[in-house]
């Protein structure tokens, strides 16, 4: 048999909770440096790439110190505070047993995205870093991706440039309504949903 083409899942607020983990270094952040950051705002825009959040609370030539202040907070508490969402083993080991590969393409910079994922037990065939938006669908095209899972318009909006099966997941902040509206084919209420989904689409 011919192997089933892979499947893509991004990785924060859809295979695991990590939001604790990023408000917390985002806090620390606003501590070390003074600059007041507001949590709301960052949860709304969770999904996107460190560098462009940052850039909603400092000027250009401050960014990058941000980001490094961010990055040694992150890797402190990303262990304590990232759990694993519910049914996104259970996830990964059906895409495996119909004999495709499960990879995760996500926003977040490779070091901590690997060591999320080995800290709640998470190995997936492979993990492509540093990737949002268009970019995601860039790399759904190449991959041949037939089904790309995410919780945010944008992760919707690409599977859907890529000719990919967009599945949405309402566990980040972003419901139903808008993952349609951003051309989710199926959205569901956690990935406890998605090995049966799965098996209707490539049935």
């Amino acid at each position: 048999m011919m192997p089933l083409a892979p499947v893509g899942f991004d990785l924060d607020m859809t295979l695991i909770d990590s939001q604790r983990a990023i408000l917390g270094s985002f806090a620390a952040v606003a501590a070390d440096t003074g600059v007041a950051i507001d949590p709301a705002g960052v949860r709304s825009r969770l999904g996107i790439k460190l560098e462009a959040e940052l850039a909603h609370w400092f000027p250009p030539e401050e960014v990058d110190e941000a980001v490094r202040i961010y990055r040694a907070h992150y890797l402190t508490l990303l262990q304590p505070l990232t759990r694993l969402l519910p049914g996104a083993a259970e996830t990964l080991a059906a895409v495996r047993a119909a004999g495709a590969k499960a990879i995760v393409i996500t926003a977040k910079a490779e070091l901590p995205a690997r060591l999320s994922l080995s800290s709640v037990g998470l190995d997936p065939d492979e993990v492509i870093a540093d990737a949002h938006g268009p970019e995601k669908a860039a790399v759904l095209q190449e991959l041949g991706a037939a089904v790309y899972v995410g919780d945010t318009p944008a992760d919707m909006a690409a599977a859907a440039m890529a000719g990919a099966h967009a599945v949405g997941v309402a566990t980040g902040s972003f419901g139903a309504t808008e993952l349609r509206a951003a051309g989710a084919a199926d959205v569901l209420a956690s990935l406890t949903e998605f090995p049966a989904l799965y098996r209707e689409i490539i049935a």
